[in-house]
């Protein structure tokens, strides 16, 4: 009678996660092709598994899959695995919906059955480094002044780095799992004098924050409480001066200050070098705020957002709230040539005496219909739009124009609405 109950009760079991018996996973460097039937259970089988959400017809994601096929067996070969996987998310509607995917390819890392959307590069060999980070420890103990160059040198440019010297790795352990997507975290067990010169300071204990891409480093000794720890940290995951382009907006994403945004005909040019050096130092002294910049010339569409154009004098300052809505400040429309300093300087306290003028970013309609209700459903009332005027116009001799039409739509979304809402998602 035992054995009779025990067969039952495997049954039931059985029935209730058919995927552990139903599928099996093998870890052999190959991307599996996922489906609505083995989805959950490939999710379930792996601690870090990550899946690119494609179309078939989506010439962005053509392009990825080759860069896939050559990280995967990389990425399996780490001491702890990472699993590449894609999904038809045309076909199989029901994941798409489900993980809200609303553009191709959309990228997310599972990291024990929780997803983490993917805004990282593409290319192959940059993937892999910049994957490697989710399945480091979250905090590296360096043990010599040799273990932290080559800690340095192995995270890449990719992240902010922290390394806590004179720290004990509990002090910043649950800041380094809260952010873990966002930067690389160590502390130095030890270290020489030559260390302290090299990374410029002077006294422990210090948390010691790098941005290789940008070549800047700022230091923190303390109060050594986690409230001002985190603080420091948060702000801390931008550069000083953030070159805005779709790459630099998607930096912004997580964060809810302000941006200080200064437009200058030309990023390169030896003038808004000069500039660019002066916003960073006003930056280092008003940290509760996000100092971007960008080049008339680099990206015309996002900078006339702002009310500039060729006529506008530049340089011109503004204050952005990263959405639809920036502040001119009155009486610091735009820098002169002479004593920039002083005006960055004038500029920012009268922004903070609110002596401004609250203006919208240009028309958004078509972003707004997206923030709404996503792209695929945009498509389909295009469509049927295209669908409706093709039909009231059979029999008429006048060419038919959606695509026009379309094109019009498009025209209206600012490029600022549609780089924050779906910078990432490319078809």
């Amino acid at each position: 009678m035992s054995s009779v109950r025990f067969l039952v009760a495997l049954c039931i079991i059985s029935s209730l996660v058919p995927s552990i018996f139903s599928h099996e996973f093998k870890i052999d460097g190959k991307v599996l092709e996922l489906d609505e039937s083995n989805f959950d259970a490939a999710i379930s089988s792996f601690d870090f598994i990550f899946v690119d959400f494609y179309a078939p017809w989506c010439g962005h994601c053509k392009r990825l899959s080759p860069e896939l096929d050559k990280a995967a067996p990389m990425l399996s070969g780490l001491t702890k695995p990472i699993v590449i996987a894609k999904v038809n998310a045309d076909k199989y509607s029901r994941l798409a919906s489900k993980y809200k995917i609303d553009g191709f390819p959309t990228l997310k890392i599972f990291m024990h059955g929780v997803p983490t959307e993917y805004n990282g590069p593409r290319k192959s060999d940059l993937l892999v480094r910049y994957l490697r980070k989710f399945v480091a420890p979250d905090v590296t103990v360096l043990e010599s002044d040799s273990g932290i160059t080559e800690f340095v040198e192995a995270a890449g440019t990719a992240f902010p780095i922290f390394i806590g010297f004179g720290l004990d790795e509990s002090a910043i352990s649950n800041l380094a799992i809260k952010f873990k997507k966002n930067a690389w975290f160590s502390v130095a067990k030890d270290f020489s004098e030559k260390t302290m010169a090299l990374y410029e300071f002077d006294k422990v204990p210090a948390l010691l924050a790098l941005h290789p891409n940008f070549n800047e480093q700022n230091i923190f000794y303390g109060p050594v409480e986690e409230k001002f720890l985190e603080e420091f940290i948060q702000q801390s995951l931008l550069p000083l001066t953030l070159p805005i382009s779709p790459e630099g907006l998607k930096l912004l994403k997580d964060d809810d200050r302000k941006i200080v945004l200064t437009i200058v005909e030309d990023e390169t040019h030896f003038e808004s070098k000069a500039l660019i050096k002066l916003l960073r130092a006003a930056a280092s002294a008003n940290r509760d705020l996000v100092f971007g910049y960008v080049g008339f010339n680099q990206w015309q569409d996002f900078a006339e957002a702002f009310e500039v154009d060729r006529k506008t004098p530049l340089p011109k300052m503004v204050v952005w709230d990263g959405n639809e809505v920036f502040f001119s400040v009155i009486g610091s429309e735009s820098i002169h040539s002479e004593d920039q300093g002083s005006q960055i300087t004038l500029f920012l306290e009268r922004f903070r005496e609110g002596k401004v003028i609250q203006k919208q970013l240009g028309p958004s309609f078509f972003g707004y219909i997206t923030s709404l209700i996503g792209m695929r459903t945009v498509y389909i009332i295009v469509f049927l739009i295209a669908v409706m005027f093709l039909i009231a116009t059979i029999g008429k001799e006048e060419p038919l124009t959606t695509g026009t039409q379309y094109r019009s739509a498009s025209a209206s979304t600012t490029i600022a609405d549609n780089a924050r809402l779906s910078a990432h998602k490319e078809d």
